[in-house]
């Protein structure tokens, strides 16, 4: 008799249709339900709850729509607004918000359905590409962000409406859409950048009632200066940094690969919590939790996980890197080496 089902990472892990035939099953998933996942792992779906929450996007095809998601989820008619349904349509928007534009499928990820359009010339092609890399997916339009970081915060929320955010991850060494290295805590943006980032996550997943392990990632852009012989330069100094912003990206609703990095630095197992949370354990009684927040692991006490103050200093700093292969005789797609 199978009682639960952890999906980990992957395709599977992130479909609605999973949750969906286990509950019909009465087996338990371990991540978000139905909704909260069709809601946020849809990209367009996912932008529209985050700018109405006053996250801040950049300019995109869905600009200045805005959803009542505990009323009435996100109506097709708004999900349609934000969408470009021809190459036609994606080059006005992009006319209105000005190029460069990237056109990225709502369902694509890994590298697959983004394009960047620098010029009206390209954009037809674009369009083309991304709807044959994601057959099916809906397409949206979205400012290409100055020279930036990718920044990212882990959650981690249970069945009571409690939401903790784990520090954050820089995932900005990438590889035709894939990340190569990943390091934890966050160093790019200041403090109170990063509390921001870690409130602005905690807020999207509690307005659609998330549960589980899930990650919301932004573009921060800082003051890089480049010129024709030199490459971009990162900033030197926390003043500078200072006039970054950080824009929603998108949210995935399960572990992602680089879990590690956040498990280091703060010391917890994050299986082991989406397990916990599983079998109905909130937030405030899981020792891993607790300690985090310093208090005392054997007490019951509620935590006001809201309260950033109270969270620990990360236990160290963390880099990953990923071993990856390529095959340069077949325009250098990805290979098992």
């Amino acid at each position: 008799k199978v009682d639960a089902v952890w999906a980990g990472w992957g395709h599977a892990s992130e479909n609605p249709r999973l949750p969906e035939m286990l509950s019909k099953l009465g087996i338990i998933f371990m991540g978000p339900g139905v909704q909260a996942m069709r809601a946020l792992g849809d990209k367009i779906s996912a932008t529209l709850i985050a700018q109405s929450v006053g996250v801040s996007v950049l300019p995109w095809s869905g600009d200045g729509l805005i959803v009542d998601y505990k009323k009435e989820e996100v109506p097709d008619l708004l999900y349609q607004k934000a969408t470009v349904h021809t190459a036609e349509e994606a080059l006005a928007c992009a006319e209105k918000i000005g190029f460069p534009v990237m056109v990225k499928a709502s369902e694509g990820g890994g590298g697959k359905g983004i394009r960047k359009v620098t010029t009206k010339q390209n954009m037809t092609l674009a369009f083309e590409q991304v709807t044959a890399e994601v057959p099916g997916s809906p397409v949206f339009v979205v400012k290409l962000a100055p020279p930036s970081r990718h920044l990212e915060v882990q959650l981690i929320a249970d069945s009571y409406g409690q939401v903790v955010a784990l520090y954050g991850r820089d995932c900005s060494v990438q590889r035709r859409h894939q990340k190569i290295i990943e390091e934890g805590p966050v160093v790019a943006a200041p403090a109170h950048v990063r509390e921001e980032m870690m409130k602005a996550a905690v807020s999207l997943a509690k307005e659609v009632g998330y549960v589980g392990a899930g990650t919301v990632e932004y573009l921060f852009t800082v003051n890089y200066q480049s010129n024709s012989t030199a490459s971009p330069r990162a900033p030197t100094n926390e003043k500078e940094n200072e006039s970054g912003n950080y824009y929603f990206l998108e949210l995935n609703p399960r572990l992602q690969v680089e879990h590690p990095v956040t498990e280091m630095i703060a010391g917890v197992n994050l299986p082991a919590l989406q397990l916990q949370i599983a079998m109905g354990l909130p937030l405030h009684l899981i020792p891993e939790i607790r300690r985090l927040y310093g208090a005392d692991e054997s007490a019951t006490t509620p935590i006001d996980f809201e309260d950033l103050s109270k969270l620990v200093e990360p236990l160290g700093h963390v880099i990953a890197a990923r071993i990856t292969a390529e095959n340069p005789e077949a325009g250098f797609r990805p290979t098992s080496g």
